[in-house]
């Protein structure tokens, strides 16, 4: 039994004549006959009684053509929700971010969402890589947004990375380390020092540039999750915030000798084998479009 059966089947019904349907469905008139027998032959039982010159359901005929309009009719849905589930009309995207991506990333998409696709669902996730990593395993998260550099190499990850963006050393304008032409590793270490979580790579970096003691576990006094937080003790208070510059324009960036010379790669993160959610193009494009030093 199939769908173009079905629809065979609705057709006569409203026409009662063989001649009339075959003509509208664009088939031979033995053609429709046969599909009609093989439908009956597998129900089991006549569709239609010849009354006079006009085909009439029978009965059972009658209770399998309402059957068959229902499922004509869900399946043409099921055609339409694919075409806005492709489009991004429909659907829904869970994604994980990290804490700098999400610093720029997050209102802009949601307001996308908003705006443009207000039928579909978004989830968006915060927290610290490892944790974003299992939930994208679990099948809890689409794709992750983060910088990439802090990831463990993968086989199961596909990794696409999309933007480097330089970090450096912040505080608010009326700082007294604001205006200073150079400002030594030692005048930092006067004040406290805010960040997010850092890779293995940016401690690496701090190292060289200024020592053992600008590992992050010594180097950072306020550690959090959320650089949005961080951010905002730095405008309010003395603390130096290290991070992405474009988080914080407001922010005055420290001319640090040596120059720290150091940049976030922030990519998407996807399970390899699994296809991508149509949504997730907008978010790329977006990553693009925002997502500038």
């Amino acid at each position: 039994m199939t769908l173009v059966q079905l629809k065979h089947l609705i057709e006569l019904a409203s026409s009662g004549s063989f001649s009339q349907s075959a003509n509208k469905l664009h088939l031979t008139q033995p053609a429709l006959s046969r599909s009609i027998k093989a439908l009956e032959d597998e129900l089991g039982q006549p569709l239609f009684d010849r009354v006079g010159r006009r085909n009439e359901l029978t009965t059972f005929g009658a209770q399998i053509v309402q059957r068959a309009r229902a499922l004509v009719d869900e399946a043409n849905e099921l055609r339409r929700t694919g075409q806005l589930l492709k489009t991004g009309e429909l659907g829904q995207l869970r994604v994980g971010m990290g804490s700098g991506p999400g610093a720029m990333l997050m209102t802009p998409l949601l307001m996308v969402m908003a705006h443009e696709h207000p039928q579909a669902h978004i989830d968006i996730s915060r927290g610290s890589t490892q944790l974003l990593v299992q939930a994208l395993r679990d099948r809890l998260l689409d794709a992750l947004i983060l910088d990439i550099r802090s990831l463990q190499p993968a086989a199961d990850l596909k990794i696409e990375a999309l933007k480097e963006m330089k970090g450096t050393f912040m505080c608010r304008p009326t700082h007294p380390l604001a205006k200073k032409r150079q400002v030594t590793f030692d005048m930092l270490r006067d004040y406290p020092i805010a960040s997010t979580p850092l890779s293995d790579e940016v401690a690496r970096i701090l190292m060289e540039r200024f020592g053992a003691q600008a590992h992050p576990n010594t180097l950072v006094n306020l550690r959090c999750e959320e650089i949005s937080s961080l951010l905002d003790v730095a405008r309010s208070s003395n603390a130096i915030v290290l991070a992405i510059r474009a988080s914080a324009p407001d922010l005055v960036e420290l001319a640090v000798t040596p120059a720290l010379n150091a940049k976030a790669r922030f990519g998407l993160v996807t399970i390899a084998t699994r296809t991508e959610p149509p949504l997730l193009g907008k978010v790329r494009a977006l990553m693009h479009e925002v997502m500038k030093d």
